[in-house]
This record gives C-alpha cells, sequence and structure tokens, in this order.
C-alpha cells in the first residue's frame, strides 16, 4: 500500500464491459468479448491491466465488466481473479453510470484512475506522466495533440477535436481526484450515448464553450480550466508526450500497428 498521506494510493478502474450486440473484432477472432482478443500473443486486458498493478502509485485495480466469468474462465485471463491486488465489479448500463456509484463507495477509495481495457499500449512512462500532471486535480483527462502522433505513426487515424491549440485525440486516461467529480460525471452520463460526437460533448458544457471550439479562440487546455471552474473544481488537461497514449484497440488497423509497437518494444 502507499502509506504517503501526502499522496494516497490509487484506485485504478478497467473498462472492460461489452457493448450489446456481436462485437465484430471479439467475432473475427473467435472469442466472447473483445477485452479477450489475443494481441501479440496476450489477451488485450493482460497488458493494461498489469502496467497498472505494476506502478507503485496504484493501490488497487478494480475491473468493471459485465460479469467476470468470461475472465475467470480462460486460461489466459484466469489470473485476474486471483490477485490480491484486483476485484472486479458489476458494470452499469453505461461508463458514467457505472462510475457515479464507485466515486461515493469508502471502500474503493480516491483518487481514481480510469482507463479502458482495449488500451493496449499503456506503459509505466504514460502513468507517470498523467499521475504526475493529475495530481491535486479534481478531474483531469488526457489528450494527444495531432502533431505528436503523426510525427511517429503518419497513417494512424484518430478522431480529432479542432481547437486553437491544435487537433486533439483522447487518450483514454481519466483522473478523478474527490466527490466534486461527480458533478462532471453526471453530465458525462447525460451525454454518454454521444460520446463520439465531439460537439454535442462539448455544447452540454456551455454555448462559450461551443463558440470557443467553433470560433477557434478557445484552447482546449484553457477551455478544460474553465469548465472545471464553472462546475466549482480544479480540471487540467494533460498532453500526453507518447503518441501511442491515444493509439487503442478500436479497429483491425489498430490491432496491426499494436502488434507492430510491442514487437519493436521487445
Amino acid at each position: 500500500m502507499n502509506n504517503n498521506a501526502s499522496h494516497p494510493g490509487i484506485t485504478a478502474i478497467l473498462l472492460a464491459g461489452s457493448r450489446p450486440g456481436v462485437d465484430p473484432l471479439a467475432a473475427a477472432a473467435g472469442v466472447i468479448l473483445k477485452t479477450l482478443i489475443p494481441v501479440a500473443g496476450q489477451a488485450m486486458i493482460n497488458r493494461p491491466a498489469r502496467a497498472l498493478i505494476d506502478h507503485p502509485a496504484i493501490d488497487r485495480l478494480v475491473i468493471l465488466t459485465q460479469s467476470p466469468q468470461p475472465f475467470l474462465n480462460d486460461p489466459a485471463t484466469r489470473w485476474l481473479g486471483d490477485h490480491p491486488k484486483i476485484r472486479f465489479e458489476a458494470s452499469g448500463r453505461g461508463i458514467a453510470s457505472s462510475l457515479l456509484p464507485l466515486l461515493e463507495r469508502a471502500d474503493i477509495g480516491l483518487p481514481l484512475l480510469v482507463t479502458t481495457a482495449d488500451h493496449v499500449l499503456l506503459d509505466m512512462a504514460m502513468l507517470d506522466q498523467f499521475v504526475a500532471q493529475a495530481r491535486g486535480q479534481d478531474i483531469a483527462v488526457a489528450m494527444v495533440e495531432r502533431t505528436t502522433l503523426l510525427a511517429r505513426y503518419p497513417h494512424s487515424r484518430r478522431t480529432w477535436l479542432k481547437f486553437r491549440d491544435g487537433w486533439w485525440s483522447g487518450a483514454n486516461l481519466f483522473w478523478f481526484g474527490s466527490a466534486k467529480a461527480a458533478r462532471i460525471v453526471g453530465l458525462w452520463q447525460e451525454v454518454e450515448q454521444d460520446r463520439k460526437k465531439g460537439w454535442k460533448i462539448i455544447a452540454a458544457f456551455g454555448p462559450v464553450a461551443l463558440l470557443g471550439a467553433v470560433t477557434r479562440i478557445s484552447s482546449l487546455s484553457g477551455g478544460i480550466a474553465r469548465v472545471g471552474k464553472r462546475f466549482g473544481l480544479a480540471a487540467r488537461l494533460v498532453a500526453m508526450d507518447q503518441p501511442e497514449a491515444c493509439i487503442d484497440a478500436d479497429k483491425p488497423d489498430d490491432i496491426v500497428l499494436i502488434e507492430e509497437i510491442l514487437a519493436k518494444r521487445g
């Protein structure tokens, strides 16, 4: 356990639920869940799970999923149920509805670091940067600016949001440092079905944020800080140094690229 009172141990939340219906990636790989797809010889979930539990600032890992049984029944992921720092919790109908109760539970503990089970390239360096820059904030979100990604992976395709300070793509790392974060998570729950539609999410944070994005008079970092101030909390953008932070396993092309990167890492 992390016993430094000024830096309480982090609870990591790994989102490993599945959406309704058949996942085409899982079906093509012959597994029942996307997070069980083999990537470079490992079940997809294994690499981010190990990165999280190996990080010295993280005390515990909570895996949110509809049922733990697929993971406990699979020899490749059975270790998740045996590890003393890992527990499973039932996920709700969406990410925000799953997170809201956790923010209020004493047995979970704050701060929360949230990421996804398809964040296969997550590593110590990414976690070091994110934790260092998110500490002290009520909420923080990691993103990668387009030039950072394209300088190394010019053919990688991402979803971008355009602001004065660049084009940004999400890195699937979120920080909830205090119970105040529930105010933002509640809003997130309202627009969750539109999480891939950037303008609807921006509009939900108010007309000033929307106008700033449209006219490019607002930087993303400044906008996030102002949105936080509007809700009475400290909020920060963490601009990730590693381009791999925004490469998750959403498409077959992503998995090919991820395997190439892992092969170079050795």
